[in-house]
């Protein structure tokens, strides 16, 4: 008996593959054999699938920057986009279709709930309802929409396309502003609508500050440079060095223009961390190494300086010493008002500091307790450490997964250490809320699921390659001789 040809082998493959419960006979695809005995030609191992249309509306949507006033409420378009979608958002939370009910899901609603009674008893249970509301929306609503939408390795890639051609877009408008302090794209927004007061005019090292379509130049660095690691390991992963480079160039080039300390600190920190991962790739411990060596530091700055090891670094990472010292103030008289107030805090009330320092309270991990009390500061951070660090302990993971795991734990980071010297507001807590829970899908991921077909494809009858089971197939099956 003659031996199968490889294409009697792939019809064979496809009528196996061919999903049940379908009367009409599913078209056959030809597979071209591969070149060479025993080899398979080369398969990409991600898929190119697109976002789900929620999630790419919210994200768009974000470089739009609209201010619509009704009544006492301005309403931005993002916000607008969520105020539609955080219900439909928490009943598929509720209903299981976003994965188990994680501690980060419910840290972060007890956090809504302790601010909404924060306000209700310092403010009033009147002017309470507002901003309780908007901030159910923009927390949950923005949280909850990556929870449901980003639910495996094909999506979180899509993610990190999105968020890489969104930076690029901006690029060029923010090399002409930081060039000529001329924001066009803002100034084509405002003729259309009430958009973003212009915050621009700082000059810095020769070049303007840039602000683009965001409230101010640090959000602008703040945002398009949490994109850096997610296209590098991300978006770059499988792609020749030329195409991984430059991609990662263009995001850490248009973040370097906002020419703020905040975002170039938070750059620097993902390059470290990248450079470590990768140098030490073959240690398994270089992560455990890695944090033996961040609590070896906090003892030695806890032991061997006058100041805290909180102190020591807002002093230290900034590049504008008058700046360092500002937020040093901030920090001291914060973390007194939050001593004087400790349960429900001072709300939007004033704080008690110098009459020569602004109101304003650059520091993100303070301000929450200030406002609602250590309860309030404390879930947020309970929030954001329960994903991170759990992700971060996921085991059991492929390559592509744990490139992914490293990912998303390397961006969060640099959201931690810039939460002690800015503060996320408008557009930059939108960013921030929906990346948290855009890395939650590894807690339920496999190594099998990272190659199998996602639930979307497979309902379209599709399947992803998989390059080791093919070749174990040929291999297995190739005619002798």
């Amino acid at each position: 008996m003659d031996a199968p040809t490889y294409e009697d082998l792939d019809r064979a493959r496809l009528r196996r593959r061919r999903p049940p419960g379908h009367g009409a006979r599913a078209p056959e695809r030809a597979v071209r054999p591969p070149r060479g005995r025993g080899r398979v030609a080369p398969q990409p191992l991600e898929a190119r699938r697109s976002l789900a249309w929620p999630v790419v509306l919210f994200l768009v949507s974000l470089t739009i920057p609209w201010m619509i006033l009704i009544g006492p409420l301005a309403m931005s378009i993002p916000r607008a986009i969520l105020v539609v979608l955080v219900g439909p958002c928490f009943l598929r939370w509720v209903r299981g279709r976003a994965g188990p009910i994680r501690a980060a899901d419910l840290c972060l609603l007890a956090f809504w709930a302790w601010c909404a009674l924060s306000l209700a008893v310092v403010h009033g249970p009147g002017f309470a309802v507002q901003p309780s509301g908007i901030l159910f929306v923009e927390t949950m609503g923005a949280f909850l929409l990556a929870r449901c939408y980003i639910r495996d390795a094909d999506d979180f890639l899509a993610l990190a396309r999105l968020l890489f051609r969104i930076v690029a877009f901006l690029m060029p408008f923010a090399l002409f502003e930081a060039l000529t302090d001329r924001d066009i794209l803002l100034q084509f927004f405002a003729s259309i609508l009430p958009s973003y007061a212009d915050a621009g005019g700082d000059m810095r090292a020769g070049l303007y500050r840039v602000q683009t379509v965001f409230e101010h130049p640090i959000l602008f660095g703040i945002c398009t440079g949490s994109a850096l690691a997610l296209t590098h390991l991300v978006l770059g992963r499988g792609l020749s060095g030329v195409s991984r480079w430059w991609r990662s160039i263009v995001v850490g080039g248009t973040a370097f223009l906002s020419l703020s300390s905040a975002p170039m600190a938070a750059l620097l920190a993902q390059v470290f961390l990248m450079v470590w991962g990768w140098s030490l790739r073959r240690n398994p411990a270089r992560w455990k190494l890695l944090w033996a060596l961040v609590a070896a530091s906090y003892l030695v700055v806890a032991v061997g300086s006058n100041q805290t090891p909180v102190q020591f670094y807002i002093s230290r990472f900034t590049f504008d010493p008058h700046t360092g010292w500002h937020r040093l103030l901030i920090w001291q008289y914060g973390s007194a008002s939050v001593l004087r107030h400790p349960l429900f805090g001072i709300g939007f009330g004033e704080w008690v500091r110098e009459s020569w320092m602004s109101s304003s309270v650059d520091m993100f991990w303070l301000l929450n307790a200030m406002r609602h009390g250590l309860p309030a500061g404390l879930l947020m951070l309970g929030a954001f450490l329960s994903a991170v660090l759990r992700v971060g302990w996921r085991k059991g993971l492929d390559d592509r997964l744990a490139a992914y795991r490293t990912a998303y734990v390397i961006v969060m980071t640099g959201f931690f250490l810039v939460g002690w010297t800015v503060h996320f507001w408008g557009v930059s807590y939108l960013w921030f809320m929906f990346l948290l829970g855009s890395g939650l899908w590894l807690l339920d991921a496999s190594a099998e699921a990272s190659q199998a077909p996602s639930p979307r494809r497979r309902a379209r009858g599709e399947a992803s390659p998989d390059r080791s089971r093919l070749r174990r197939g040929f291999e297995e099956t190739r005619p002798n001789g």
